[in-house]
């Protein structure tokens, strides 16, 4: 009972402030989504074609080969299974054809409707909305897994979209979320070369410390943190510093033992249970 207590409690918290959003930050947010599609520079055909999904798929698992690796897309066969900012459903995609039960919601009309093609080019079934997940439009205890992988990081109250997560989790439920670490080797290689973060002009855009993702996360029962996403050869930036980077910076920061550089790595991948 103390439990269910606190959980109100934060989320009428989070619905307090929510009106106070609607005028600023939120549109501003919306905005730079509806014009940044994530990996969109990176295509090479027309927007909303099933050629134009594969392309990105093929691109996002081989920039994150660790991903398949960390989360397991075919270990919830009819779960219900909510992703939290999920773009054009890239991932959502997976999760689906390994038979979950899927709802994605994003901030993005832009991005709902790429998700929609996506789905049906691929004959998939997807319950796709747009929805601010700060306040998500749903009941207690609705899904089995909360997926929300890089998007903490962009919201504007990133405690507010943690606990309406944590609302709409039965119990037992499972949290996969993934923030960028603050002391991890990309911002030291962006400061040194002078090449800016992806979306590091978004209107909010945040780092943590392991030790605060952990805080962050705190009403959870059971917490995992896994450091991940280390260097792979990029094919978004050209020029003399992409070269060198392909060339030399990959495969020599690749010789060194994972186990030295582990907590550096970019992405902060949490599982976490209710």
């Amino acid at each position: 009972m103390d439990n269910q207590v606190r959980e109100l409690e934060r989320t009428e918290a989070c619905s307090a402030g929510f009106s106070e959003r609607l005028g600023g930050t939120l549109q501003e947010i919306r905005a730079y989504w509806n014009e940044h599609i994530h990996d969109l520079a990176i295509a090479r055909h027309p927007a909303g074609s099933k050629e134009f999904f594969d392309e990105l798929e093929e691109y996002r698992f081989d920039k994150l080969q660790y991903l398949p690796q960390v989360v397991d897309f075919t270990a919830y066969k009819g779960k219900e299974l909510l992703e939290v900012g999920c773009g054009i459903g890239t991932d959502l995609v997976r999760f689906a054809r390994n038979g979950a039960v899927v709802t994605g919601v994003d901030l993005s009309e832009v991005a709902i409707d790429l998700a929609k093609k996506n789905f049906e080019s691929r004959g998939l079934a997807g319950d796709l909305r747009v929805m601010d997940g700060e306040k998500l439009g749903f009941s207690n205890a609705s899904f089995d897994v909360v997926y929300a992988h890089g998007v903490l990081q962009y919201t504007k109250d990133a405690e507010c979209m943690v606990a309406e997560i944590q609302r709409v989790l039965r119990p037992n439920g499972q949290a996969i979320l993934m923030v960028y670490n603050r002391h991890s080797w990309l911002p030291v290689l962006s400061r040194l070369s002078g090449v800016k973060l992806e979306h590091e002009d978004a209107p909010v855009y945040r780092m943590y410390s392991i030790r605060e993702f952990r805080s962050m996360l705190r009403h959870f029962s059971e917490i995992e943190i896994i450091p991940e996403r280390f260097p792979v050869h990029t094919r978004l930036h050209r020029g003399r510093l992409a070269a060198a980077y392909n060339a030399a910076f990959v495969s020599a920061f690749n010789l060194i033992p994972r186990a030295a550089v582990r907590p550096f790595g970019w992405h902060l991948l949490a599982k976490a249970i209710k």
